[in-house]
């Protein structure tokens, strides 16, 4: 039974089950933000894999079919920010001036705890590029020396969690443009985040994708300072 799950086709199949019970779980309680279908399928994939006696590595291993399709998801944010190129036009000090902000306080505020925690540069490095897409921030973690797996696990609790919380937030803190509220969940909560924005509406989804590109891209730019401020600091 655990070759069959770790399997090329038995972990794809495995994982497409899981969010496929977890989207049923989340339309059933009424589209509810706890019941998160990447949450439950992540919670369902662990406990399956741990009850089948097997590895997250031998699954991991097995899902390259999953992994490959990551950089093209990636890519693909280009058509959101060129299919909304005229609320972009409209906004762009805002959309701009958000996304590097929110792209030096996630990654400063990630320093500024790794520092204060007493954590060592590996773990910071790993840890750093938590708030963009998979693929963005695996490959800043690979090419300045981080732990790829902790990136993969801290890329998504801060996606789950963003997709979460958001709509609570968002009605806490009363933002009422879709602009703001879309910027601002594109921004820290990457792919994920994007999935509730979408749900709160169409503005609100296509600005997420546009500032879940824009982050990414100045994530990468500030990741460049990274050794710097590693040798500074650390």
């Amino acid at each position: 039974m655990t070759q069959l799950i770790t399997s090329e086709l038995g972990s794809l199949t495995l994982a497409v089950a899981a969010y496929a019970l977890g989207s049923l779980i989340y339309r059933k309680t009424g589209n509810n933000a706890i019941a998160n279908p990447l949450l439950i399928a992540t919670l369902l994939l662990g406990f399956g894999l741990r009850a089948l006696g097997a590895s997250t590595e031998q699954f991991s291993s097995s899902a390259a079919m999953i992994n490959f399709w990551i950089m093209p998801a990636t890519a693909v944010l280009g058509v959101a920010i060129w299919r909304n190129l005229p609320i972009i036009r409209k906004n762009l000090v805002p959309v701009l001036g958000g996304c590097i902000a929110g792209s030096f306080t996630a990654v400063g505020c990630v320093l500024s705890m790794c520092k204060l925690f007493g954590l060592d540069e590996e773990l910071t490095i790993s840890l750093a590029p938590k708030s963009v897409t998979t693929a963005i921030a695996t490959s800043i973690a690979q090419q300045y020396g981080g732990m790829v797996p902790i990136t993969i696990f801290a890329v998504i609790v801060t996606g789950i969690f963003g997709a979460v919380a958001a709509p609570f937030l968002v009605r806490l803190v009363r933002v009422k443009d879709p602009v703001e509220a879309g910027l601002a969940l594109g921004a820290c909560s990457h792919a994920v985040g994007t999935s509730a924005a979408v749900k709160m509406g169409e503005t609100e989804g296509a600005m997420s994708g546009v500032a879940m590109g824009l982050c990414g891209v100045f994530t990468v730019l500030f990741a460049l300072a990274l050794p710097a401020v590693l040798g500074l600091f650390w």
